[in-house]
């Protein structure tokens, strides 16, 4: 597989935040442990499908059931114990052999010579986060477990476990936390732009 990485974060958000401003001062107060961050799956294409783009998550038996099943645009990894097919492409489509997670999608339209797919695992106590950041892409949400909040300068976007939530486009400033009662763990797809670095530091606006 990949390298792992540790990501630094920024913030557990309670629903109803009184403030940026006051959350970010409570953050500067007590540092927030980092959110664990890895790279668990990735490829480089040079064309995406035509048409609305999801991401489809699907389950298979073994890894080796779920390699040989995956196609130009799909990505094969275990996590959580399980084998994992994530594929790129219409709503609806069915892997023969697999057990149907979720469609998640569409994703924010990316153009780019080179495109890079990648699944990134996500994982933190609660109250861990990630530094302030855009991407040079798309991305989507699956969480396996606790619960996960995305803030941006429009808000703040929380994804409980067993929900598929699809997210922002290139470009978005934005930092992630685990934010429920028990231990984040979730899995992002993403396709951003190959040539360009896969995460950028940031401040919000």
């Amino acid at each position: 597989m990949h390298r792992g990485f540790t990501a630094l974060t920024a913030l557990a958000l309670g629903t109803m935040a009184p403030t940026f401003a006051a959350i970010a001062q409570e953050s500067a107060a007590v540092p927030q442990p980092a959110l664990k961050v890895e790279p668990i799956a990735e490829r480089k294409v040079t064309q995406l499908p035509a048409g609305p783009l999801f991401w489809r998550i699907e389950n298979f038996p073994s890894l080796e059931k779920a390699q040989a099943a995956a196609g130009p645009w799909s990505l094969a990894t275990k996590a959580d114990g399980k084998a994992w097919l994530f594929t790129l492409g219409a709503a609806g489509g069915a892997t023969p052999g697999a057990s149907k997670v979720a469609d998640v999608g569409p994703i924010p339209p990316v153009t780019a010579q080179t495109y890079l797919l990648r699944i990134n695992e996500a994982s933190g106590a609660p109250g861990s986060l990630t530094p302030v950041h855009t991407h040079a892409g798309s991305e989507a949400f699956f969480v396996l477990s606790g619960e996960q909040s995305i803030r941006t300068p429009h808000g703040v976007m929380r994804v409980k476990a067993g929900q598929p939530e699809a997210g922002h486009g290139a470009g978005m400033v934005m930092q992630v936390s685990s934010s429920g009662s028990t231990n984040l763990r979730s899995l992002v797809m993403f396709v951003v732009d190959a040539s360009k670095p896969f995460s950028t530091p940031a401040e919000f606006p």
